[in-house]
């Protein structure tokens, strides 16, 4: 038998010349970051409008007096197929707006028909007799008539909560001044002469209410529904001028500056103790404001009271042409007002238009702000804002808006010279120490916004940001 006697070789590791690094760390301190934050966003909002000092913390926008009413969209409810306007909604007609009798609103309501329709149906025809208000519960529909040259033209676009031929409740000769053509299938309400005229002669105090309304309606008025201011032009010799005077909305709005508040606690050991090489107070404070921050931009977008999107005047409002975000679109929004600043939009929906305008080779402009490069279009800044929702369908919105005082636009409202101001407008005030130790500051910030003419703030609704161009 041969005996293999060859022996076994063994790999040693090898060994160590210099201290590691694990242990060289406990040692040495880590050069380490500031505390980070993934809520804080550009906040262009906050940056772009102007702020004006509120003192005594309420702001009245006076204007001058106009006759437009009831410009407002219709709310409906909703029992499985069935759709019923809420009778109090009607307040939102212009012949309506102000009457308040439960009863009477109730009975009109009630007169309402349900009518569903399909996509590329035609509701009403051009120039054919007009004796129904149509209320519109869900869907879109298409306003299109005939050019100067013969050609059809798009007039616009209407969608939940509109109505149209609204005149045609009191005006006998009344006609349909344009081809109504849905886009979508929906529902409407409709409300006949008729039934309007029976409620009416039971109702003497809705006769009452639209007598009221018709003799305001024969006031002189401004195309943009203020009281006219008169005058007389290209006369000669000695004509008589017309006397006139500048006369002021009765019941100015007033802004109310609003609150966002937090109480920041801090035990005393942490600020005792690890306070180096970070103040540990001052970065708590440092996070604290800017959720503060963040969330008074939204506040300024969504709140109900004094957000932008909800107090946008429903003349401003338009919907798209197709559900994407086209130049078009666009240009719709920005010829509507003078001196617009900037478009605002969710980043997703900035991607949206990008798509659009890239599939026509169309390329949005950069311009320069405040040293940072942003997309625009018409010279007219796109900055983004992610406060601004998006639906479940996911559809969203595109704001443009006129900005300061002198130009009437919209401006933020606040109050500096606060007792223990940390920020312009933003305190931090000291809440003591209680019995666990723990030192408590009350953080606290008052602003508003203020829309001083209804031109100011226009709004591109059920903008499609998930639709690609083919």
């Amino acid at each position: 038998m041969t005996v293999d006697s060859t022996p076994e070789t063994h790999q040693e590791a090898p060994r160590q010349t210099s201290l590691g690094t694990a242990a060289a760390r406990n040692l040495s301190s880590t050069t380490k970051s500031a505390p980070q934050m993934q809520e804080i966003t550009s906040r262009w909002l906050l940056r772009m409008l102007p702020w004006v000092e509120t003192t005594g913390g309420t702001y009245r926008v006076n204007r001058r007096l106009t006759y437009t009413v009831g410009d407002g969209r219709v709310d409906f409810v909703q029992d499985g197929s069935s759709v019923r306007v809420i009778p109090r909604e009607l307040g939102e007609l212009a012949l309506l707006r102000g009457f308040d009798d439960v009863e009477v609103l109730t009975a009109i309501a009630e007169r309402c028909v349900q009518r569903n329709f399909r996509a590329g149906e035609t509701l009403v025809d051009r120039e054919a007799p007009a004796d129904q208000l149509h209320l519109i519960a869900h869907g879109r529909i298409r306003q299109i008539s005939v050019g100067g040259y013969g050609d059809e033209v798009a007039l616009d676009v209407l969608a939940d909560g509109d109505r149209f031929g609204e005149n045609a409740l009191l005006d006998e000769e009344a006609r349909w001044q344009q081809t109504a053509v849905a886009e979508t299938a929906g529902t409407l309400l409709t409300l006949s002469r008729a039934d309007f005229a029976a409620v009416m002669a039971a109702a003497p105090d809705l006769r009452d209410h639209v007598d009221k309304f018709q003799s305001l309606s024969r006031h002189r008025q401004t195309h943009r529904g203020e009281a006219e201011i008169a005058m007389s032009a290209g006369h000669s010799g000695e004509h008589e001028l017309p006397g006139a005077f500048v006369d002021y909305e009765p019941n100015p709005r007033e802004y109310e500056l609003s609150v966002a508040q937090t109480i920041l606690r801090v035990h005393t050991r942490v600020a005792d103790l690890y306070n180096q090489p970070m103040n540990q107070t001052k970065e708590q404070l440092r996070l604290t404001i800017q959720a503060l921050r963040e969330r008074q931009e939204h506040e300024l977008i969504n709140n109900r009271e004094f957000g932008l999107l909800h107090n946008a005047d429903f003349k401003q409002r338009i919907q798209t042409h197709s559900g994407p975000p086209t130049p078009d679109d666009m240009d719709e929004l920005l010829c509507r007002r003078r001196g617009s600043k900037f478009y605002l939009a969710h980043p997703r929906t900035i991607a949206a238009i990008g798509r659009e305008f890239n599939a026509r080779g169309l390329y949005p402009d950069h311009v320069d702000l405040g040293g940072q490069q942003v997309p625009a279009w018409r010279g007219v800044p796109i900055l983004p804002c992610n406060k601004i929702p998006i639906t479940k369908e996911r559809t969203s919105s595109i704001l443009i808006m006129r900005t300061g005082e002198d130009n009437q636009g919209v401006i933020g409202l606040r109050q500096t010279g606060l007792p223990d101001e940390y920020e312009p407008g933003l305190s931090v005030r000291f809440m003591g120490v209680d019995e666990k130790a723990i030192t408590s500051y009350l953080v606290s910030t008052y602003y508003s916004a203020a829309i001083l003419l209804p031109d100011a703030v226009g709004v591109l609704e059920n903008v499609q940001i998930s639709r690609w161009p083919r």
